[in-house]
């Protein structure tokens, strides 16, 4: 007698759409298809894991964050398969740096020996939005990767476990539920839902105001320019062909921007544009005049270790340094590649077994460190020497600036570090402080003579006190759980 044939139940690609699509039901639900959400998505669906990904709006992004990427950021994204993403969008090309302090430049580019390529460390600018879009069409073409638009509006938990479960949402004005086994939140620096999960709250220092100069005659062309003067400084980097970003870091409460004095623009006419290069004045008058101003908080968030079983949170709703030196995205996308290792089929078979899930957060938590702990810190010290408020923080300004114009090491490493190519915070320390002895060894050649002693027994002590006050708080938040 003859075996009846047996339905073949695994589940096909189609079947996994339909219950995606019809169901809400995926191995993941990841809130925002921004830089990590997007990223996230391709790298779990390249694993096999079905894949829900939510959106607000699906329109190109018009925004004047992430529009710049390390060459540690573009070597990650190559680790992802998204390198293609910069191209065909007017990226340009990033080999370095240019430090303009008082009027005088120095030179600090990537170092050529960082990598595994014959060719120097790129980075790459660009508009933010054109990259979004990008990163979208490569999510939607994976096959596992369902892309929606709608707003989440909660998650939703399991009252018996304690598990996230899903989100709930408003699609096309509807009320309407996503499930999945894991919860992947990555909704931003103004998250909505770091506040239930998280312990920590973003510290905002300052804001950037910004402008798009056109056609800006640059000093270094293909090079992020820094602006170091008697006041916070100043951000400058091309992002297309004509147009170049320039950020301005304004604190809170300062006099030349307060709305009497005429406001954040009265700043930039009086104070900003003075003190810029005199290629790229005529260029930054035009856009004040144009009025097209925007801006953003400066925020500081230190990561913690997640313990809500089912929900993972990404990104800036988890962790933020102030954007100076440019490393968001570059611990953005380090972060995923960590994160979906971690979590990989091989590693955790299915993602319902949320106590694994939980023990690979653990070590992700730590995982992460050899990629971050570097541009977080770096971001703020460096942000706190170059908005210098005091003696003592302007010797090390000065002294940090006359250390990269030594060259060899006291600037390759520094810009590794910068770069996310070097991740060892032990090479952070040792500059950092190097930098503060060299700022007293400045003052000391400054003179006269007769001051040396004073110098030497009190102003060092002072400087080397400051210096341990910058770094220091951040040192330990990156080793904190």
């Amino acid at each position: 007698m003859k075996a009846k044939a047996t339905p073949d139940i695994r589940p096909t690609a189609d079947y996994r759409e339909v219950r995606r699509r019809d169901h809400h039901e995926a191995d993941i639900v990841i809130v925002g298809a921004g830089v990590v959400g997007c990223a996230a998505a391709v790298a779990f669906g390249k694993q096999g894991r079905s894949v829900i990904l939510l959106e607000r709006s699906l329109k190109e992004p018009d925004r004047i964050v992430g529009e710049l990427l390390q060459p540690g950021g573009v070597e990650a994204l190559e680790k992802l398969g998204l390198r293609d993403c910069l191209e065909d969008i007017d990226a340009v090309p990033c080999y370095g740096y240019q430090v303009i302090n008082r009027g005088e430049p120095v030179h600090i580019p990537y170092p050529y020996n960082l990598t595994s390529s014959d060719l120097p460390p790129e980075g790459r600018s660009f508009h933010h939005g054109r990259f979004i879009s990008k990163l979208r069409t490569a999510a939607k073409a994976v096959p596992n990767v369902t892309v929606i638009e709608s707003t989440v509006v909660s998650t939703v938990k399991d009252s018996y476990t304690n598990t996230i479960v899903g989100v709930e949402c408003l699609t096309e004005g509807k009320q309407d539920y996503y499930f999945g086994a894991v919860t992947l939140v990555a909704d931003g620096y103004a998250s909505k839902f770091r506040k239930e999960h998280l312990p920590h709250t973003p510290q905002v220092r300052s804001k950037f105001w910004a402008l798009e100069l056109i056609d800006a005659d640059l000093p270094a062309p293909n090079h992020g320019h820094v602006i170091l003067y008697d006041g916070p400084p100043i951000l400058i980097y091309q992002i297309g062909t004509h147009e170049t970003r320039i950020l301005v870091d304004i604190p809170e409460n300062i006099p030349s921007a307060a709305p009497k004095n005429g406001g954040v623009k009265n700043h930039l006419r009086t104070v900003t544009l003075p003190n810029l290069p005199k290629s790229v004045q005529p260029s930054f008058e035009k856009a004040l005049a144009a009025g097209k101003l925007r801006s953003m908080p400066n925020s500081f968030l230190p990561p913690a270790t997640q313990k809500t079983r089912g929900l993972i949170i990404l990104g800036d709703a988890m962790n933020m340094r102030h954007p100076l030196t440019g490393g968001g995205m570059t611990v953005a996308f380090n972060d995923v590649v960590t994160l979906t290792t971690l979590l990989s089929p091989q590693h955790v078979p299915s993602l319902e077994n949320s106590n694994l899930v939980l023990v690979q957060l653990s070590r992700f938590h730590w995982a992460r460190k050899s990629s971050s702990s570097v541009i977080n810190i770096l971001a703020m010290a460096l942000y706190s020497l170059f908005a210098a408020n005091d003696a003592q923080l302007d010797a090390l300004r000065n002294g940090c600036f006359q250390y990269f114009k030594r060259g060899g090491a006291c600037v390759s490493e520094p810009c590794g570090l910068l770069a996310g190519l070097i991740r060892a915070p032990a090479v952070l320390v040792y500059h950092f402080f190097a930098v503060a002895f060299y700022a007293v060894w400045c003052r000391v050649r400054e003179g006269p003579i007769w001051r040396v002693p004073y110098v030497l027994l009190v102003e060092s002590l002072l400087v080397l006190w400051k210096a341990c006050v910058v770094i220091g708080p951040y040192l330990v938040w990156e080793v904190r759980r």
